[in-house]
């Protein structure tokens, strides 16, 4: 329910305007001077002010000045109501910055309109203000957190059950994701369809980048290892805040340096590293990316595990039992723990 402020002396013509719009469906605060008004508009913040000129105390022009220098009243829209017909009091009320001037009587129907555009106009106003606002925080984003703290306050959010793909080869890539909460694999297929994971992203981490010019398909597919929350921004906003903000390209550009040497320190481990050592590198990435330095349990299969570490399931299952009698991991039913991060980085 919008709310009126009403400062009027006449007792007779303020109750009449007063019964008139709560008629119809506005909440009216009514006053006879404007020194109360003040007070009242400061407590309840009305959409609108109605004031008369001619007052004892303070008059309207007073009022109108008062309702301007003050922070939380000035962007009230304010209507001037008076008997003063001469044109230079009208002038006077719109130079002091009144939104619009009736002159005393009206009918009913002239007052409502001016109230309804005066409202409709305030919305607009606001709208304006808050594209502005949104569109000034975009600009005031200077490095990668202020980026995730974007996407974090802005994004769209999706939820993913576990094993649940999140997308597929082929599908359109309209957005760039922010990883809230679980940790998520991107695979590919090798031309006998044998699934091979290509990396593991977790919690704070970026997800779905492609080209941001071109609008390319997916050339691998995304699934939820365990419960995942993500917030997504469009590649075209993300595009203009990168233009926008130059700083935050290069920090990107060096997070995706990073992850293309990971990428490559992994094909070298799966083309010439040991069955043990490949072993022991997959479970420490999968210790990082779930885990964040905690010690509980990996909840992950023995298959997404042979499939970074880039060997046989069976392998890896012996090469797990291994590590167990020499005490490196524990294995719980089917969870394990890193019990010696340590040992398996030296592990050959």
């Amino acid at each position: 329910m919008k709310k009126i402020l009403l400062v009027e002396d006449d007792t007779s013509l303020r109750e009449n305007i007063k019964e008139m719009l709560e008629l119809s469906g506005f909440l009216v605060f009514s006053t006879p001077n404007g020194k109360m008004a003040l007070d009242i508009a400061e407590k309840e913040t009305p959409n609108i002010v109605l004031c008369d000129i001619m007052m004892p105390e303070m008059d309207g022009y007073e009022v109108l000045a008062q309702f301007s220098s003050c922070e939380s009243t000035k962007h009230i829209p304010f209507i001037f109501v008076s008997a003063k017909t001469e044109r230079n009091d009208v002038r006077k009320g719109m130079d002091l910055g009144a939104d619009d001037y009736l002159t005393k009587p009206f009918e009913e129907e002239e007052l409502l309109n001016a109230i309804h555009t005066r409202l409709e106009k305030a919305k607009q106003l606001e709208s304006i203000f808050l594209q502005r606002k949104e569109q000034d925080k975009q600009h005031d984003i200077r490095s990668l957190n202020e980026l995730k703290n974007f996407f974090d306050d802005h994004g769209q959010l999706f939820s993913f059950k576990k094993d649940e793909t999140i997308y597929t080869i082929g599908d359109h890539s309209n957005m760039v994701y922010l990883i809230l909460k679980g940790v998520v694999k991107c695979c590919g297929l090798d031309e006998e369809g044998k699934e091979l994971i290509t990396s593991v992203y977790s919690e704070d981490d970026f997800l779905g980048f492609t080209s941001l010019t071109e609008n390319f398909p997916y050339r691998e597919y995304a699934i939820a290892i365990e419960e995942v929350e993500l917030a997504g921004i469009s590649k075209t906003h993300v595009k203009s805040i990168l233009e926008e903000n130059q700083s935050v390209s290069l920090e990107l550009l060096n997070v995706m340096a990073e992850d293309l040497v990971h990428i490559k320190k992994q094909l070298l481990q799966m083309a010439y590293s040991s069955v043990r050592k490949k072993t022991a590198q997959t479970l420490l990435l999968y210790s990082q990316a779930m885990n964040k330095g905690k010690n509980t349990p990996l909840k992950i299969a023995r298959s997404d595990l042979a499939g970074v570490a880039g060997i046989a399931t069976e392998s890896l299952i012996r090469t797990l039992s291994d590590f167990k009698n020499e005490g490196l991991i524990a294995i719980e039913n089917r969870d394990i723990r890193v019990l010696d991060s340590e040992a398996l980085k030296q592990v050959h």
